[in-house]
């Protein structure tokens, strides 16, 4: 039973989350009437119909997967169905007909050799299809990590090492995508162009901001417009040393650059895009948006006056928190009366130098920021305010948390055991000071992923507390 303003924050932050939870998504969306299956806008005839095959990735795809058989099953057709989906190793779960394979550990969001022996397995798949065959493909946040397929003369090693330079040199999704998909067999389109079948139909859980499909996952089923030259010059960009990067990605860059000059045919594995022949059919289900105002929804549900802040949200994560503490701090002083500011999207950790020990996330350094520019606030002013920031996916960079709270107990702790906040926020440990302080948000995996959501309580409505029990 919630017993503070901080469970009140919780139970708001888990009504995002519900509104994307994956089967529910899917079962929304998905639905088999007689002889008739939908998908999203689609009707298939399911008399003419082959094979309906399942592949995909992403830390949503357990749900997803699970949901899709549920819906074969109960409709006496599972023995249509067929599939492979990679997954983090704490979202596998036995099924029945669709093999959830753990392709990372949980909170390693890198390719890894396990991945790479999934992707192959769900090439495979896709190619031995026919044209009456249906593929349903799966697609949602950490999709790129754990579907590595590296083109011909790059390693799975060269992979990793140029992934990290990008990451820790500060590049955008968009702009590490862009590189990933140009050494990829799979990314940018490659899936679809695997695929054999008659029709392909995609369903996504968008983790990107804008939800740009060719970027969700790394586009495996949408037409790759970006160009090799294009992923030469971001690497260039953001590792200007190039001697830090393995010539095997430098070579295979421009080797693709060479062959789309000279209008050379598009050949296996080498990294050149030829066209899809497969009908694919993009569609996407759930966004960080659907799960700010499901929030919203349940803030005034609740008696909160809300104020949503958009599911835009970038910049660096402990200046984001610092913000949402004045945020707070000016409520407060302008009214008496209980508000919510809701907001939703992904900033970034700005990494710094240190060969001393420290752990977090994103969302855990967004709390961390907030307490930092709570620090010297008096106690009263800080009573019956909370700051929340959780990854909706229940992982937050590799730790075992989706985030952390900021409250006056939090900062109550901080204070008895004489801690500076500015001191962890500044080598990144923000993982430290909250298992410290109390103020770590453990969930475990919620099968869903659109990016993070922020909630802001600042005082509590009448009966608020009741109405939870």
């Amino acid at each position: 039973m919630p017993t503070s303003l901080s469970d009140i924050a919780i139970d708001i932050w888990k009504a995002g989350v519900a509104a994307v939870g994956s089967e529910r998504l899917i079962r929304q969306n998905v639905s088999i009437s007689g002889k008739v299956l939908r998908v999203v806008d689609q009707t298939l005839d399911l008399g003419q119909l082959g094979r309906v095959v399942v592949v995909g990735a992403g830390k949503a795809g357990a749900g997803m997967a699970a949901a899709v058989e549920t819906v074969f099953t109960e409709a006496g057709l599972a023995d249509r169905l067929a599939g492979w989906v990679n997954v983090p190793a704490d979202c596998v779960r036995p099924l029945s007909r669709i093999t959830l394979h753990a392709a990372r550990p949980a909170g390693v969001n890198e390719p890894t050799a396990e991945g790479v022996a999934g992707a192959e397995r769900i090439l495979e798949l896709v190619s031995g299809l026919r044209d009456d065959d249906l593929c349903l493909v799966l697609l949602s946040g950490g999709g790129s990590a754990l579907l590595p397929s590296p083109i011909n003369g790059v390693s799975l090693e060269d992979k990793q090492i140029v992934t990290r330079l990008l990451m820790h040199g500060g590049a955008t999704i968009g702009e590490l995508n862009c590189v990933r998909k140009h050494l990829s067999r799979i990314k940018g389109g490659g899936l679809a162009r695997a695929a054999a079948a008659g029709t392909m139909i995609s369903l996504i859980i968008s983790d990107v901001i804008g939800d740009p499909i060719d970027v969700i996952a790394s586009g495996p089923t949408v037409e790759d417009s970006s160009t090799p030259q294009e992923a030469l010059d971001v690497l260039r960009r953001i590792v200007p040393q190039t001697e830090r990067v393995p010539g095997s990605i430098i070579a295979a860059l421009e080797a693709a650059i060479s062959s789309a000059e000279q209008g050379r045919a598009d050949a296996a594995g080498s990294g050149q895009r030829g066209s899809i022949p497969v009908e694919v059919i993009n569609r996407i289900l759930g966004s960080n948006a659907v799960a700010v105002a499901a929030s919203a929804e349940r803030a005034s549900e609740l008696g909160f006056r809300v104020e949503m802040l958009g599911s835009d949200v970038d910049g660096i994560a402990s200046e984001l928190g610092r913000d949402l503490a004045s945020r707070a701090l000016r409520v407060r002083a302008d009214s008496d009366e209980a508000m919510c500011l809701i907001s939703g999207g992904e900033p970034t950790v700005r990494l710094a130098r240190t060969d001393l020990p420290r752990k977090g996330g994103r969302n855990q350094e967004v709390a961390l920021g907030a307490c930092a520019a709570l620090a010297d606030v008096s106690t009263n002013e800080t009573e019956k305010l909370v700051i929340l920031a959780g990854g909706t996916d229940g992982e937050d960079g590799p730790t075992d948390a989706a985030g952390a709270i900021c409250d006056a107990a939090v900062l109550g702790e901080m204070r008895r055991r004489g801690l500076n906040p500015q001191d962890f926020l500044a080598i990144n440990n923000a993982y430290g000071f909250f298992d410290q302080t109390g103020g770590l948000l453990t969930t475990g995996p919620t099968h869903t992923n659109v990016m993070d959501l922020h909630v802001v309580l600042v005082g509590t409505p009448p009966g608020c507390l009741s109405a939870l029990e």
